[in-house]
C-alpha cells in the first residue's frame, strides 16, 4: 500500500507518522515548504516526495490542507490520479470541498470521500505531529452515497493504521452546522474571552476553569480565518444564539434577580446533562 499525503502539518504529519509507525506503509509526501518535507523525510515519516509522476501509484491520497488549497490541488492534479486511488480530504469544513471532490471523482473515475478527524491540539506544524494523535478519536465521513458499504469498508481499512475509535457518517451541511457549534464557536468564545483587560492579571487567581476556557484561544489565525469565513452562515447562527443567552444572564444580574439567575444556571446544568447523556431517570 502506498499513501500520498499533501500537507505535512499537525494533521498530515501525524497521519504520516501513524502509517509509518503502526503499519510500515510507504508514504509519499508533499508540502509547500520544502524544509518541512525534508524534516519529514529525515524523521522517517515520508519515504519520498509526492509528484505528478508518482501520484498514480497511491492507493490512498490524503489532502491535509486548508479548504481552498485542497480544492485547488484537487482541480490541478485530478487528471494524474489513478482510478484505483481513494482520495480523502481532511479539511475542517466540508460543503465546498465535497462538492468539488465528488464532481472530479465522477469525471476522472477515482473515489472521493470527505473526512474530518476529530483530533488536534492548539499547536500546529510537523514538529508537533505525533503518531498517536487519532487514537480513539472520531473520523467524520461524508460520502456521496451513504449506502455504498463497500466504499465505507475500504475507507475503514485504509484508515486502520491511524487507530480511529469511531467513524461518524454525515452529510456535508450537517457536518458544517455541527462543527460551527462543537469547534468553531468554542474557538471564537475562547479567543474573545482572553481579550478582557482582566486577563493580564490572572496569575494567582486562575485554575482549571481559566485553563479549560482559554486553551484554544492560542490558535492559527490564518487557518481559522479561512474556516470561519467558509462556514460563516452556520457560525453566525451559533454566535447569535450564545449572545442571546449571555444577555439573559446579564439582564438577571442587572435586575438583581436571584430567581431568574438560579433558573438560568439550573437550565444550563440540565442542558449539559442532556447533551452528554447524563440525565437521571
Amino acid at each position: 500500500m502506498v499513501v500520498g499525503i499533501v500537507g505535512l502539518g499537525l494533521i498530515g504529519g501525524s497521519m504520516a507518522k501513524a502509517y509509518k509507525k503502526n503499519a510500515g506503509i510507504s508514504v509519499y509526501g508533499a508540502d509547500r515548504d520544502e524544509s518541512v518535507l525534508n524534516a519529514a523525510m529525515e524523521w522517517g515519516a515520508v519515504n519520498q516526495k509526492l509528484t505528478k509522476e508518482n501520484l498514480k501509484d497511491c492507493d490512498l491520497l490524503l489532502l491535509a490542507l486548508y479548504p481552498k488549497a485542497a480544492a485547488e490541488y484537487l482541480k490541478e492534479n485530478a487528471p494524474f490520479i489513478d482510478k484505483h486511488t481513494l482520495v480523502c480530504d481532511l479539511c475542517g469544513i466540508k460543503r465546498t470541498i465535497c462538492q468539488i471532490g465528488f464532481s472530479l471523482a465522477k469525471q476522472y473515475g477515482f473515489s472521493f470521500v470527505g473526512c474530518h478527524p476529530m483530533a488536534g491540539t492548539q499547536f500546529s506544524g510537523f514538529e508537533n505531529a505525533r503518531a498517536s494523535l487519532f487514537e480513539g478519536a472520531s473520523l467524520v465521513v461524508v460520502m456521496e452515497d451513504e449506502t455504498n458499504k463497500a466504499l465505507l469498508h475500504r475507507l475503514k481499512e485504509a484508515f486502520a493504521p491511524a487507530n480511529f475509535g469511531t467513524f461518524t457518517l454525515s452529510d456535508a451541511f450537517t457536518h458544517d452546522r455541527m462543527i460551527a457549534y462543537t469547534s468553531q464557536l468554542a474557538h471564537v468564545v475562547s479567543n474573545a474571552y482572553v481579550k478582557s483587560p482582566t486577563a493580564v492579571s490572572h496569575k494567582g487567581f486562575s485554575a482549571g476553569s481559566y485553563k479549560d476556557l482559554t486553551r484554544v484561544a492560542w490558535l492559527n489565525e490564518e487557518m481559522w480565518t479561512e474556516l470561519f469565513l467558509e462556514n460563516r452562515d452556520c457560525l453566525i447562527t451559533e454566535i447569535e444564539q450564545i449572545v442571546r443567552s449571555l444577555n439573559e444572564y446579564k439582564d438577571a444580574l442587572k435586575e438583581n434577580d436571584p430567581v431568574r439567575l438560579k433558573k438560568l444556571l439550573k437550565d444550563g446544568k440540565e442542558a449539559k446533562e442532556a447533551a452528554d447523556g447524563l440525565c437521571k431517570n
